[in-house]
């Protein structure tokens, strides 16, 4: 079916449209493809100026969850400046599958494209930006961490969907590279799941034996080993430091041959539960509402289940409010919203109730803590989730994660006591 011009003249919210065309900026030097893929989105929530902006993928980039899906252009248009309507250029993939490996080219070679493509994304623009003349269009670059990776498995989940693991080479802002295991749902494709570091053989380090091909370069059969030993996610660290407000009471409990006992709520990966137990020795319980889930942490990222770990696949929320035979001293809360259109958010809008937090005090001891990870999709639910935690815990304190997404939230049930120097 032939694709109706005046169909682009007006915008519609949350309209998504792809399709291909003979593409414009062909040439030996661009190393493109003859057909080009558009996928044009506008925005669910218009600004008040009408804007269009555009996205060249990134070369070897086109079968990327980010780029080929729409929400994770959703994603990209909800983290960009306020833009009418985003439309995303890239070439035509081969197959609609992500490629197994990606290597990220020496040279962007954006502006001459961009040249190129000007006249075409004019045409796709909404006849509200013509009210003063041609309008101008916006480009912007897409960039993250990633030089090389590699998929090393792929499934679909029954509460999930689909997902990957992927190994990953990384460039940190000082130029230092790293090697990183992800998790990636295509729900949410934009956001890691979770991650470890790996070493290859021979860097030595106190890591889980593992084999496994990083096929970066055509190093075909490079093994490597799971470092479980180091929290890689920028907010677990912050999620583990916050115990340190009951280290008085934890260290009481060991002194005395109690085990603490933590409940973990989302599991993903397990690089947090896997911390809990073997460096803080803790007994946990980790929830995670996804077999499938599970299993990928136990088979990629070195998840064992023993005496002092148990899983359970179940609704973690649920779980929670139905109670538990035990308590326990640590409520550890990792859990995003599943739902793409109101952005990547956590904890889920379900956890924000009074009746969920109550809940969660009564499972936990005297002098428990309730530990939340929070991506704010906006300052009014943040606000939302501060009251209802202060009218339910006794103190509430944040930790700041160091960047701009996430927050630490640390509830307690009882009032902290000052340590006392003896």
């Amino acid at each position: 079916m032939a694709l109706d011009p005046v169909t682009f003249e007006t915008l519609v919210p949350s309209r998504y449209i792809t399709f291909t065309l003979p593409n414009p900026s062909t040439s030996p030097h661009l190393h493109t493809t003859p057909l080009l893929r558009v996928a044009v989105l506008d925005s669910p929530i218009q600004p008040t100026t009408p804007r269009v902006a555009a996205i060249l993928v990134p070369t070897n980039r086109e079968t990327d969850w980010i780029f080929s899906t729409e929400p994770g252009h959703l994603q990209l248009l909800l983290t960009s400046p306020p833009t009418s309507r985003l439309i995303l250029l890239g070439d035509l993939p081969s197959s609609p599958n992500p490629t197994p490996s990606f290597t990220r080219p020496c040279s962007a070679e954006s502006s001459d494209r961009q040249h190129k493509l000007t006249p075409l994304l004019i045409a796709l623009s909404p006849r509200s930006c013509f009210a003063n003349g041609l309008p101008k269009i916006l480009f912007f670059n897409y960039e993250d961490d990633v030089v090389n990776s590699v998929i090393v498995d792929r499934r679909t989940g029954p509460i999930v969907g689909e997902l990957l693991v992927e190994d990953v080479e990384i460039e940190g802002d000082d130029g230092v590279r790293e090697f990183r295991r992800r998790l990636r749902f295509k729900r949410m494709p934009n956001f890691i799941q979770s991650q470890i570091r790996i070493l290859p053989n021979g860097n030595g380090g106190g890591a889980d034996d593992c084999s496994g091909p990083l096929n970066f370069g055509g190093s075909v059969g490079v093994g490597f080993r799971l470092d479980t030993g180091v929290l890689v996610h920028p907010y677990l660290e912050p999620m583990v430091a916050g115990v340190s407000l009951i280290g008085s009471y934890l260290d009481e409990q060991i002194r005395g041959r109690l085990r603490p006992k933590a409940l973990c709520l989302g599991v993903g990966g397990g690089a947090l539960i896997e911390f809990l137990s073997e460096k803080l020795g803790f007994e946990v319980v980790g929830v995670e509402a996804d077999e499938v889930v599970l299993s990928v942490a136990k088979q990629h990222f070195g998840l064992k289940d023993g005496e002092s770990m148990r899983l359970c696949v179940c609704d973690g929320i649920a779980m929670m409010v139905d109670g538990f035979d035990t308590k326990f001293d640590v409520i550890m809360v990792d859990l995003d919203s599943s739902d793409a259109r109101t952005g990547i958010s956590a904890p889920p809008l379900e956890f924000v109730r009074e009746s969920v937090l109550r809940a969660a005090s009564l499972v936990l001891r005297e002098q428990g803590i309730l530990v939340i990870n929070v991506i704010p999709p906006s300052q009014s639910f943040y606000e939302v989730l501060i009251h209802e935690l202060r009218e339910v815990f006794n103190e509430l304190y944040e930790i700041n994660v160091g960047n701009t997404d996430n927050f630490v939230l640390v509830a307690t049930v009882s009032p902290i006591q000052p340590a006392i120097d003896e």
